[in-house]
């Protein structure tokens, strides 16, 4: 087991480069294999969950020749068209290879995903979606078995504007017959991405990033390059982690578009803010404002900021308000800042943070991807030696983040495990 050990009080100064979009690297990986040839994508960060999915994609029978710049996916040969049990256990978005897998063979057995706990996230709107487009579906003894003669275009509405569940639907839905509308849509830029990259291998969709999406299906699919867009979840945490050890950096590969809300956040925190096509450059106050913020859907501030944001506020001036729309187990993470010092109160999905003048090092637990990164963010403010373990979970999300704060001044480095 890893440990980060932290020495907090430095600032972070200097530029980085943020690295390729999780988020958007699993569904275009999954989206390879409705490719019968070759996919060659760049900017794919090499991270736990990508080297997971390319475990499955090669137990699946693709070939994947991987280098520096790139991966490289031959999907011609596929044999299985069943997730492994281990694998899909250790992360909740392999259910995305579900639509693709049935989008090609019409066919496909999976269990139950895995994953951070950070709450329910019932594939209920996935299945229902699937039966929309005439699949049948059997659960039996933890597995669910989906098949089908043929998928037929369809009108989906979704409950919920669910990410993972609009993946599933264009990926199922590239080779349908006739046409599939999906009416409340996530209007996430990495579903844009996915349907750009499918776009570009053949497949017709059209309004991906809005909340109307429509698929007509296509016959065949051709090889392309692709490049992933930038992490703007990284891009985020990196920027409120300069901003918590007032410091001034300047992020490249980012669209500053993609991450509006966090923006306007730090701002109203009294951070100094310069945008630029690719890149945004941070200065941070000397002291940082109290600011409310409420997680909403795309383009709302996003979920996955939540915790890291809500780590910055705990030295902020002032009371702060949080509140978590969108997944009920988010502030696990909190207990353990509370260890370092900081003043929570939680209720239901409320938080009501105080402000303290300093946080102290501790050793705290990682709960889960973003909640770890909180940790690290008030780590590198906090007084004296901090330990963060269970680090696999950052490590899930995030490319060489030690490495880059090294970089930019942190005191941070990986602890072998016993």
């Amino acid at each position: 087991m890893q440990s980060y050990i932290i020495e907090g009080g430095r600032k972070l100064e200097g530029e980085e480069y943020v690295s390729g979009s999780k988020n958007a690297s699993l569904p275009i990986l999954a989206s390879t294999i409705l490719n019968e040839g070759i996919t060659k994508l760049y900017n794919v960060p090499d991270i736990r969950d990508t080297r997971i999915t390319q475990e499955i994609l090669k137990f699946l029978g693709c070939k994947v020749k991987k280098s520096k710049e790139k991966i490289e996916i031959d999907s011609s040969n596929i044999t299985e068209k069943e997730i492994p049990e281990h694998l899909m256990h250790q992360m909740r978005s392999t259910v995305i290879l579900a639509g693709a897998i049935l989008g090609r063979f019409k066919e496909v057995k999976f269990s139950y995903p895995g994953g951070c706990d950070i709450g329910s996230r019932p594939i209920d709107l996935h299945l229902k979606s699937f039966q929309k487009l005439g699949i049948n579906i059997l659960e039996n003894a933890g597995f669910i078995v989906c098949k089908c003669d043929k998928i037929i275009g369809a009108n989906i509405d979704l409950d919920f504007p669910s990410v993972g569940a609009t993946e599933n639907i264009i990926l199922a839905s590239v080779y349908a017959e006739g046409v599939t509308n999906i009416t409340n849509a996530a209007r996430e830029p990495e579903i844009a991405d996915l349907a750009t990259c499918l776009n570009k291998m053949g497949a017709k969709i059209e309004g991906a990033g809005t909340s109307n999406i429509k698929i007509t299906g296509v016959k065949k699919l051709k090889d392309i390059s692709y490049n992933i867009m930038p992490d703007r979840i990284e891009a985020g945490s990196l920027l409120c982690m300069t901003a918590i050890t007032g410091g001034k950096v300047k992020l490249n590969n980012v669209i500053p578009d993609h991450i509006s809300p966090v923006i306007n956040k730090l701002e109203e925190c009294g951070c100094k803010i310069k945008k630029e096509k690719r890149a945004v450059l941070l200065e941070a106050p000397k002291k940082l404002k109290a600011v409310d913020i409420k997680t909403m859907p795309y383009p709302g501030f996003p979920t996955d900021m939540q915790s890291v944001f809500a780590s910055i506020l705990t030295v902020a001036k002032g009371t702060s308000i949080v509140v978590e729309n969108i997944f009920e187990n988010r502030f696990k993470f909190m207990a353990e800042l509370k260890k370092m010092g900081a003043k929570i109160t939680t209720e239901g999905k409320t938080a009501v943070i105080k402000g303290t003048r300093k946080l102290s090092g501790s050793k705290v637990i990682s709960t889960d991807l973003r909640g770890g990164a909180a940790l690290v963010t008030a780590g590198l403010v906090a007084k004296g030696k901090t330990e963060i373990t269970n680090i696999e979970y950052i490590l899930r999300g995030y490319e060489n983040l030690d490495k880059k704060l090294r970089n930019l001044g942190a005191n941070i480095k990986i602890k072998e495990g016993e």
